[in-house]
């Protein structure tokens, strides 16, 4: 009767075990372990090893506004105010040439663009979205480029200006200057918004 209610029990709870793997036959190499997924790698930040020294810029980048606008140099009129892009060229930027380089240790990048009428310039997008805290990339030739962030942004009427903005010494940053406010004439508007940005460190 014992036997029989242990094979009994056997047969209704079924067998715990669990079997041992077949041996492997002779010969055979034995599996490699699984190596887990490499974790993918952050894209490196471009901005993480800067210039050391001024370039000639020829491109300009700021997340969320513009991806790449051509940079030219323009120089300055016989007053000494810094050249801008003919009318035509509503999406590229006017550096100072001959004033201070982007990646320079000390004084400020003068940059400039058009504001249409009709909102598609250049000058429009940086108006609707650069705004403090914002990125601006320079670049040049042979992968030099620079990076500032938006410190401050003000708009000041024609006839005020703002004193310093052309400064070339102190600290190394980048002003951008486009018309703004109420266009009273062609090419005549009734204020300028400047934005300020220092070297990212």
């Amino acid at each position: 009767m014992l036997v029989l209610g242990a094979v009994l029990a056997w047969f209704l709870l079924g067998d715990r075990t669990v079997p041992a793997p077949p041996p492997a036959p002779p010969g055979a190499l034995p599996l490699p372990a699984a190596t887990p997924a490499p974790s993918p790698t952050p894209p490196r930040d471009p901005c993480a090893t800067p210039a050391r020294r001024g370039f000639v810029p020829t491109a300009l980048s700021i997340p969320g506004v513009v991806r790449q606008a051509a940079v030219r140099g323009f120089p300055r009129d016989a007053q000494g105010v810094p050249g801008v892009p003919p009318v035509a060229d509503k999406d590229v930027v006017a550096w100072d040439l001959g004033g201070v380089e982007p990646g320079s240790r000390q004084g400020h990048v003068l940059l400039n663009a058009h504001t249409w009428p009709n909102g598609t310039a250049l000058g429009n997008r940086l108006l609707d979205g650069l705004r403090k805290g914002g990125r601006i990339v320079l670049r040049g030739a042979g992968g030099k480029l620079a990076c500032y962030r938006v410190t401050e942004r003000t708009e000041v009427r024609v006839e005020d200006g703002y004193p310093g903005w052309d400064a070339v010494d102190g600290s190394p940053e980048v002003v951008i200057v486009v018309c703004s406010g109420v266009r009273r004439g062609p090419g005549d508007w009734s204020h300028r918004t400047l934005w300020f940005a220092r070297a990212a460190a």
